[in-house]
């Protein structure tokens, strides 16, 4: 249960998230249309936290996912969904605002 929970709310180290976003991660923001619409990291897509369940197809064959929202809570939910659908590369990325630094480096 504890590993579910450190699972769950840990976010990858800095140079780790740096990395995987420098190899082509699929970056996923989870937060809702509306926030997407009014900024957004660029090349990242939008899947809500209440859709991750239902576009499970679409992680698929990624080879490393980033889920990030406005604070890190619904990204480390995102995250949690899918480490219980088999996905383990996943990586909490926190905050849009902190993976967009990383992509417009």
């Amino acid at each position: 249960m504890l590993d579910f929970f450190k699972n769950m709310f840990s976010s990858g180290g800095t140079e780790e998230l740096e990395s995987v976003i420098n190899n082509g991660a699929y970056l996923v923001d989870v937060r809702t249309p509306g926030e997407f619409s009014e900024g957004h990291v660029p090349g990242s897509v939008n899947i809500p936290l209440d859709r991750i369940q239902s576009q499970l197809a679409k992680f698929k064959g990624k080879s490393n996912i980033v889920v990030f929202c406005r604070s890190g809570m619904r990204s480390s939910q995102a995250k949690a969904i899918l480490a219980q659908n088999g996905f383990t590369n996943v990586i909490n990325g926190g905050t849009w605002e902190k993976v967009y630094r990383f992509v417009n480096k």
